[in-house]
């Protein structure tokens, strides 16, 4: 059990990094003098890209948990 934990704090902390990055971004839109059309399609993004990368963490943790450390065997 510690084994998975221990491979899994690397994706955490990626995924928890550049959600705030997409967090920072977005206030920096949201402040900006530039459209609204624009500054709704940028937060769209964000949101979006956000959700995908939360995804992929899940999905990653449950690789990992399955004994599938190592991506690249596959191919």
């Amino acid at each position: 059990m510690r084994k998975h934990v221990n491979k899994s704090i690397a994706p955490i902390i990626v995924t928890i990094f550049l959600i705030t990055y997409c967090i920072i971004y977005g206030v920096v839109i949201i402040t900006v003098a530039i459209p609204s059309i624009i500054k709704i399609g940028g937060f769209a993004v964000i949101i979006i890209i956000s959700i995908v990368m939360i995804m992929m963490l899940v999905e990653r943790i449950k690789e990992i948990k399955g004994g599938e450390e190592d991506d690249l065997s596959k191919y």
